[in-house]
């Protein structure tokens, strides 16, 4: 069923965003058949509830659909335009919210903020970023960068970065008795 239609003020997804999370994923905006089903990620060809699963983030697939159940797993979303749909090559150059993004990570302060692909990092920390975890931090919380898991971005995807996310997510104790 599709998504109710938004007035101009509201974002097209609502951020899933608490206190105490340990993990963010931050992408650009939502795209057409995610803003048409009213959830992150929706588009089949898209990766991103595959990578959460299969990088052990979250310990069975969900469906789109799902997302608001993300923070039983410590696990929030955003997106750094809230008020555009489309691939970013469609977006307005002003779509990006930067301040707005580093207003709620350090509101909420969670203990990562994972950018779903280059563009969105670049838009937030500038044209140097890599894949993997980040010199820079935003507040206490660390930043990481990863291949965007979108149908159109293929050519880059791979999912042991996502499985180095998972890792650096880990308790040290976890990883010590591993």
């Amino acid at each position: 069923m599709p998504a109710a239609p938004k007035s101009p003020n509201q974002p097209i997804l609502p951020d899933v965003l608490y206190p105490g999370l340990r993990l963010v994923f931050c992408g650009t905006a939502a795209g057409k058949r995610s803003a048409a089903e009213g959830a992150y990620y929706a588009h089949p060809g898209n990766l991103f509830w595959r990578a959460l699963f299969q990088s052990g983030l979250t310990p069975r697939l969900l469906a789109p659909r799902e997302f608001h159940r993300l923070p039983e797993f410590g696990i929030g979303l955003t997106d750094l335009a809230k008020r555009h749909v489309g691939n970013d090559d469609e977006l307005p150059r002003d779509a990006f919210d930067v301040p707005a993004l580093r207003a709620k990570i350090e509101s909420y302060a969670p203990r990562m903020l994972a950018f779903t692909s280059k563009n969105a990092a670049r838009a937030v920390l500038g044209p140097n970023v890599v894949y993997g975890m980040q010199e820079q931090a935003l507040g206490s919380t660390r930043l990481f960068v990863l291949p965007s898991p979108s149908g159109q971005a293929r050519g880059h995807w791979d999912l042991t970065i996502w499985q180095a996310l998972a890792i650096c997510l880990e308790p040290t104790s976890q990883r010590q008795s591993s």
